[in-house]
């Protein structure tokens, strides 16, 4: 990140302990409710480590954290390329907007679990958005780009699936081919996909009038 965006250092710091905060608190609260419930640490984790949720908000923790404690590593230099964090944004609205319209009325969390629930789903994304739009350089982002995001995705419901067949659980109702069948769980990802793509072009055109804007 050194000589991309000086500036904006106490930021992405405050930033990544946000993200960092979400993470570790959910982590803490599962691996508690796993251990209660006797399923010990390794079925906690594989629990934890099930939803996109928190596989994306770790992306985020990761592309802010990288360029801050090695900038100039191959890692470093990657989660700050325009292309990466545009990309990492556009998963992370995902995330939340896909709670808040499928998933908030489907429990009801109280105490910490609210706390984790609202970092993880609602401040991160958010931040992170505002601190894509403020703060990163957007570089000639090309339409197709999402595209690409778009394997990300892709590549979470293959593991989700290949989890679910091997444990016989699914994080997440709507791609439970248990019980609503294979071809419901398709149509199901195939619109949730396309909603990751059309969040991504939405992005890619914001981008594009601020770019003008500035020019």
């Amino acid at each position: 990140m050194r000589g991309t965006y000086p500036k904006n250092k106490a930021v992405v710091i405050a930033l990544a302990a946000l993200a960092w905060c979400g993470v570790l608190l959910q982590l803490y609260l599962s691996l508690h409710s796993a251990i209660e419930n006797g399923k010990g640490v390794v079925g906690g984790l594989v629990s934890y480590f099930g939803y996109f949720t928190i596989v994306t908000n770790c992306l985020v923790c990761i592309t802010l954290t990288m360029p801050l404690l090695a900038p100039a590593s191959a890692s470093g230099r990657f989660f700050s390329r325009s292309d990466v964090t545009a990309g990492v944004a556009t998963s992370i609205v995902f995330v939340g907007l896909a709670y808040h319209v499928l998933l908030r009325n489907v429990w009801n969390p109280q105490g910490l679990n609210l706390i984790a629930n609202d970092l993880l789903h609602y401040a991160t994304p958010i931040f992170f958005l505002a601190y894509w739009w403020f703060y990163t350089p957007k570089g000639a982002l090309r339409w197709t780009y999402p595209l690409i995001w778009g394997f990300y995705p892709t590549a979470y419901l293959i593991y989700a699936l290949t989890r679910g067949f091997i444990i016989g659980s699914y994080p997440y109702g709507f791609i439970d081919p248990s019980a609503i069948g294979y071809p419901q769980t398709m149509i199901n990802a195939v619109g949730l996909l396309f909603a990751f793509i059309a969040i991504g072009l939405i992005l890619i055109a914001l981008s594009r009038i601020q770019r003008r804007a500035s020019a």
